[in-house]
């Protein structure tokens, strides 16, 4: 029997000093189908998610837990960031993409033409995916569903299963797509089969899965 881990996108992650936030995305290659970090971001602080490395993470009575404390969680690198890029004219000799300044200040307020826009970005290893909360599930024939969490063997990582939202398709509480029936964790989550096919898949126990 081989024990699983299930990461449930939107769950409280804890550090060794309290909670340090939520996880918002698992990070998978896509090639090797293996997830690679969670994303952690303290709650009502946007914009200052955390990669977190799998090696640092753990799952504790069902909860999960961050093998650090919250001040060495601060020093992970960031998850995204927020460029703000100008308008397009106001600015003299100045091309677009050479005048960058804070959000708090309009250039256009100041007679210099258009506000700056933010752009936000993800910045997750090159090659790597994000998979969010709510994203949408694609079988061969329509979409069935959105993205509950992610299912890892915690020997090497690979993803096992997909978990469906609640209020999918069928309305069951949970349904967990294996990973051999996805071709595709970009844009959506796309698999090689049919609404029928998902709708016939048996339960799993994610804490005892057989090999």
């Amino acid at each position: 029997m081989t024990e699983t881990m299930q990461f449930s996108i939107g769950a409280d992650a804890s550090c060794s000093d309290g909670i340090c936030g939520e996880v918002s995305r698992v990070v998978v290659d896509p090639v090797a189908k293996a997830v690679t970090h969670l994303v952690v971001e303290p709650k009502h602080r946007k914009g200052l998610g955390r990669l977190v490395p799998l090696d640092l993470v753990e799952i504790v009575n069902g909860e999960i837990q961050v093998r650090c404390s919250n001040a060495e969680f601060d020093q992970l690198d960031l998850a995204e960031e927020t460029d703000f890029l100008p308008g397009g004219y106001g600015y003299g000799a100045y091309g677009t993409g050479q005048v960058l300044y804070r959000p708090y200040y309009s250039l256009g307020m100041m007679g210099m033409g258009n506000a700056a826009q933010p752009v936000t970005h993800d910045t997750i290893p090159l090659g790597e995916v994000a998979v969010r909360r709510g994203e949408h599930v694609h079988a061969t024939d329509g979409e069935i569903g959105k993205v509950q969490g992610i299912v890892i063997d915690p020997r090497d990582r690979r993803v096992t299963h997909v978990v469906l939202q609640e209020g999918h398709l069928w309305g069951r509480k949970e349904v967990a797509i294996p990973i051999s029936a996805v071709i595709a964790v970009k844009d959506g989550i796309r698999l090689n089969i049919s609404k029928d096919n998902v709708q016939d898949l048996p339960p799993v126990d994610f804490d005892h899965q057989a090999d």
